[in-house]
């Protein structure tokens, strides 16, 4: 069983960078046209060449950290009308 695992897990990643590219919208797609990313992975899937092409230069990525949090969510401690309200609430209390 275990003579199978590294051709298992080049098929996962090869399934989960096809998916992944069927998946992403056309806007988020760099370089290449998203078809061509389609037949890049497919084709150079077995030696993994295609999904790492795909993971490293093929699609925009959130920045890790650090970015803007326009719109998005923050966590309590982050956040000053949360922050405030504690604040306010304590001054109720007392």
């Amino acid at each position: 069983m275990l003579r199978y695992l590294p051709f298992l897990l080049v098929l996962a990643v090869w399934i989960y960078a096809f998916i992944d590219v069927l998946n992403t919208p056309e806007k988020e797609v760099r370089h290449l046209p998203k078809v061509v990313w389609v037949i890049i992975v497919l084709l150079f899937g077995e030696v993994l060449l295609g999904p790492i092409a795909w993971f490293v230069t093929g699609k925009k990525r959130a920045p890790a950290g650090g970015g803007s949090r326009r719109g998005g969510w923050v966590a309590p401690d982050d956040n000053p009308d949360f922050l405030k309200g504690l604040n306010e609430d304590r001054r109720d209390d007392s």
